[in-house]
């Protein structure tokens, strides 16, 4: 009796479970660094992508699945990014990843991702040259950051002078060979343009800045910056204590936006300026109600800053990201790579920042372009916007004047073909 009593509990229970509907998910990648030396800018991207995540699965999912994160740590490590990649696609069995700041770490992880047809969206402006069937780059290329600004520097600030200084890797080396061939086409002459590196994690740069102050003594000199991660701050501090303005010498920065400037002394940097296609300033009530609902986030999940986080262009490109994918799947009805990949091409969306557009073939998104001065209180004032959406380019024609542009990489058949 005992054991047909077991056997109907046993029966009983079975029944229920398979009388309840099951649960699924559709897993994605989150790989940005949580340690290290680019920490002070991934972290957020992270924090971002977990609540577009968040909202998504309080309204429903992605084709009735609920989004299941997968976070990984790859600790500004550049090889490790590739391992982190590996793990996602074939043992985490990701439908896609979002991920990288640096371009070192997107080139590391790039064979990954075109090897296994696997999807990556990539929400940093860099430097261009570069267009693979694997990766969404839903940030700026060069044509929609770096020329427009060396060109406000040259025409609306009157600068004769450009310093390029920059962190030793792949993107700051390749987009100031875009920028002295922009500058070079314009007229300025080789001896009034300087080219300068220092490695990740500088700290020390009081023999740079010295060497700053001399070139820009003229008065009509700028910089130019490409400088990465945590060295921004010993950088713009030592510009200050060597006595520099932005009235002596202003900086362009690419790569320091509101999230950089929470870590940094800004009153001495105000009036410096920096170029992006986002900044919390921008005047919507959508961009308001973002920024309302980041802030709400970091306060519900316990994270650092609470209510004083702040957006920004790569948060914002992050953020879109995340439904741009979302609006694909649903588009095709499938997380078949191929299928979402297709389905992206041409895809108008709302952002937070206004709308924008997925270009129809490169990979790439239409955005504006805006230049923002720095503030007291660590935000921007926007001096420059662009008249509308500006299309992207892979390749910049400065580069490839005869624009016979390198054919596209990856995708199914591993060649760049479709």
């Amino acid at each position: 009796m005992k054991k047909n009593k077991f056997k109907l509990v046993l029966a009983a229970t079975l029944g229920l479970a398979f009388s309840i509907p099951q649960l699924h998910a559709v897993k994605i990648g989150v790989l940005h660094s949580l340690s290290g030396t680019m920490a002070i800018s991934e972290t957020s991207l992270r924090d971002v992508v977990m609540m577009a995540v968040k909202e998504i699965n309080e309204s429903g999912g992605v084709l009735g699945e609920k989004v299941e994160a997968v976070v990984v740590d790859p600790a500004s490590d550049w090889p490790l990014f590739a391992e982190k990649a590996k793990q996602l696609i074939t043992e985490d069995k990701v439908a896609v990843t979002f991920g990288c700041w640096t371009s070192v770490s997107r080139k590391s992880c790039l064979p990954v991702f075109e090897e296994e047809n696997a999807l990556l969206f990539y929400p940093v402006q860099y430097e261009g040259e570069e267009q693979s069937l694997n990766v969404f780059y839903t940030a700026a290329s060069p044509n929609q950051q770096l020329v427009p600004a060396a060109e406000y520097m040259a025409k609306e600030m009157g600068c004769k002078k450009f310093y390029l200084l920059g962190t030793d890797y792949v993107f700051p080396r390749t987009a100031n060979k875009v920028l002295k061939a922009y500058l070079k086409a314009q007229g300025v002459p080789d001896e009034n343009v300087m080219e300068e590196y220092t490695p990740f994690h500088h700290q020390d740069y009081q023999t740079i800045v010295s060497k700053v102050k001399e070139f820009a003594a003229s008065g009509d000199a700028c910089i130019l910056s490409t400088i990465n991660g945590d060295s921004n701050v010993p950088f713009y501090k030592e510009f200050a204590n060597q006595g520099l303005t932005s009235d002596d010498c202003p900086i362009m920065a690419f790569s320091v936006s509101e999230d950089e400037l929470r870590a940094m002394d800004v009153p001495p940097l105000v009036g410096h300026l920096a170029a992006w296609n986002y900044f919390q300033s921008i005047k919507t009530k959508e961009n308001a109600a973002f920024v309302k609902s980041f802030k709400k986030y970091c306060v519900e999940a316990g994270l650092p800053g609470g209510a004083k986080r702040v957006t920004c262009d790569p948060i914002e490109a992050a953020y879109f990201g995340v439904y741009v994918w979302k609006a694909a799947v649903e588009k095709c009805g499938s997380f078949d790579v191929d299928k979402v990949r297709e389905a992206v091409y041409g895809l108008e969306f709302d952002a937070p920042g206004g709308k924008k557009s997925m270009h129809p073939t490169n990979q790439h998104t239409l955005k504006p372009v805006y230049i923002g001065e720095i503030l007291k209180n660590g935000q921007f004032k926007i001096v420059y916007s662009s008249d509308g959406l500006v299309s992207p380019d892979s390749y910049s024609s400065y580069l490839w004047p005869d624009g016979n542009f390198p054919k596209p990489t990856g995708g199914p058949n591993g060649d760049g073909s479709l």
